[in-house]
């Protein structure tokens, strides 16, 4: 009995690195060192620039990335994630820092981990899915410009004593100190931008940061520039391996330091696991969220001990993984590797290296992670997310990280309980529903072999949209046709939605036509504003099943037709039923 429930501990946890040799081959081996030595050149100016915007060293973002990306790697419950230092700990890290110093910083990664290693172990991991859209965009939007913010003084090559952290006085000293702009720095930051956006547009293969970032240094070095550099301002990265120093631990600091701790470990949460999401949607992998968080606590309790800052999963550097051919967590090992290789060979010249180049792309990353298209879409919905958000936003940029992660987490458990109380309805029942329903049922209904249902029963919001996106991992079990029935789906909000929308953009990918039926007021009120109606097709949105049924009797047809005869399908697909309330 104790060995079955150990090795049931064991699958809880299993870290995907224990599932490589069964099927590893020479050529995924082949194809994880290309990755991996693609995406180690991707994250080398990206983690410089990390640690040198967080306050710290550039070199304390290198060794976030080299310890951090080897421990996720070894550890961590997807295949492909990539970690290390993310704009998404910026600005809380450069709070951090400046109250309570480096040491500070230190202790706060190291509790954020223990608290990770606690959700992974509990499973409380998940709670990160009770976190509704707009305050996830509202927090994107604003660290986003955050970042932004505080890259202008390097990408214009401003001279100020000060280093504001609030934003406003941030603004105010850079406006102050404008007639010391550099313009041969402004030169060297247009000339990143034109490199990191033109570049891939040219070859995909080749990383535009990293050419950027050389022939940056090559100018600083053959033309003497009058520019700063890491050289100038931190004195180089040292070369060599990092030394390991366990920083002094403060009890009189922890309550002081344990909201910083808590955001650090939620931002990280929610980064890490929306990366593997993106990671499985790309593979068809399927990542294990309680692995992935404990390997993430283990590696933000063991990267200060480097002089590192925050970990957590990459989104940008685990696409290019996967779009440099990666198999396998070898890839994250290789990633780390190169890192640890280049600071091994070349750290002497990294002292050249121009900072409105590293500024120049964090302004682009900041742009990149920043979700603008997200905006017009929250702003078309009603009041309450468009109040979220605008809260979260605002919050962020002009308040305090960890307020906003508060303020934001509340925001969501008042607006689950206004969503569920409008869900409840009291009424008789008439001659005239009697009628209405029979068009609803599906009893009395013939589904034929070319047609799906599925059918969502009660409301669809944050915290439930996760079960929508387990039922149809597979859609191989699926026909040509599904109908999703929503006339049981009493409300829907905008994480709802933007799942219904990411349904309909992957049964298009797989082939397959999506019709919609029965919705009620609230969700067919928040339908038509949403960008789903115009990705499904107003024809495609139907009053009931009779009709959905109907329409998907055009479609088959139709395409019969264009085929010139009637696909061949082996037997009725049953309807299957989601229950999210």
């Amino acid at each position: 009995m104790r060995r079955f429930a150990s090795l049931r501990a064991m699958s809880y946890l299993r870290p995907k690195f224990m599932d490589l040799w069964s099927s590893y081959s020479r050529r995924d081996f082949g194809a994880d060192v290309i990755a991996g030595f693609t995406v180690g050149l991707v994250a080398l100016p990206l983690a410089m620039a990390f640690g040198i915007a967080s306050g710290v060293t550039p070199q304390a973002g290198l060794y976030t990335a080299i310890v951090g990306g080897l421990i996720v790697a070894l550890f961590g419950g997807s295949r492909t994630q990539i970690a290390g230092p993310t704009g998404a700990f910026v600005v809380i890290v450069a709070s951090v820092v400046s109250r309570h110093g480096v040491s500070g910083l230190l202790i706060v990664t190291m509790m954020a981990g223990v608290i990770l290693i606690f959700l992974g172990l509990t499973g409380l991991g998940n709670a990160v899915k009770f976190i509704p859209r707009p305050v996830v965009i509202g927090f994107t939007n604003g660290i986003a410009v955050l970042i932004a913010s505080t890259q202008i003084k390097d990408f214009l090559g401003i001279t100020m004593p000060e280093n504001p952290s609030e934003f406003f006085a941030r603004m105010e000293a850079i406006w102050r100190h404008l007639d010391t702009v550099k313009p041969q720095t402004i030169a060297i930051g247009v000339a990143t931008v034109a490199v990191v956006v033109l570049l891939p547009r040219i070859s995909k293969r080749i990383p535009g940061a990293i050419v950027a970032l050389a022939a940056g240094t090559l100018a600083v070095v053959l033309f003497k520039l009058p520019v700063e550099t890491i050289g100038s301002r931190f004195g180089g990265i040292p070369a060599g391996l990092p030394h390991i120093d366990v920083p002094a631990f403060r009890p009189d600091l922890i309550l002081a330091l344990l909201p910083s701790a808590m955001t650090v470990a939620i931002l990280g949460a929610i980064e890490s696991l929306l990366s593997a999401v993106v990671a499985d949607s790309a593979t068809g992998d399927r990542h294990n969220s309680n692995a992935e968080l404990v390997a993430q606590g283990v590696a933000n309790f063991v990267v200060p001990m480097v002089g590192g800052i925050p970990v957590t999963g990459a989104i940008a550097r685990t696409a290019t993984n996967i779009r440099a051919g990666a198999k396998s967590p070898i890839a994250g090992v290789v990633h780390s590797l190169t890192l640890l290789g280049i600071v091994l060979a070349f750290a002497p010249l990294a002292r050249f290296a121009p900072l409105g180049t590293l500024a120049a792309v964090l302004l682009v990353v900041a742009y990149n992670i920043g979700e603008w298209r997200e905006i017009p879409k929250i702003l078309r919905l009603d009041k309450t997310d468009k109040a979220v958000w605008s809260a979260t936003f605002a919050l962020t940029v002009f308040a305090d990280l960890t307020v906003a992660v508060g303020v934001g987490m509340a925001l969501a458990a008042l607006l689950y309980i206004h969503r569920v109380s409008q869900t409840t309805t009291v009424s008789l029942v008439t001659p005239e529903d009697l009628r209405d329903g029979r068009a609803h049922a599906l009893q009395d209904k013939t589904i034929p072999p070319y047609v799906t249902i599925l059918r969502i029963h009660g409301p669809f919001l944050f915290g439930t949209t996760d079960k929508l996106l387990q039922e149809t991992s597979d859609m191989t079990q699926y026909a040509p046709i599904v109908i999703l029935r929503l006339r049981n789906m009493t409300a829907i909000d905008a994480t709802g939605l933007y799942a219904l929308e990411a349904l309909s953009d992957r049964m298009k990918s797989s082939g397959r036509t999506m019709l919609l039926c029965g919705a009620r007021f609230q969700p067919a009120r928040l339908l038509q504003r949403g960008d789903l109606i115009d990705r499904v097709g107003e024809k495609n949105i139907l009053p009931n099943v009779d009709a959905a049924l109907q329409r998907a009797a055009e479609i088959h047809e139709s395409a019969a037709m264009s085929d010139g005869a009637a696909p061949q399908l082996s037997a009725s697909t049953p309807s299957r039923a989601i229950i999210s309330a």
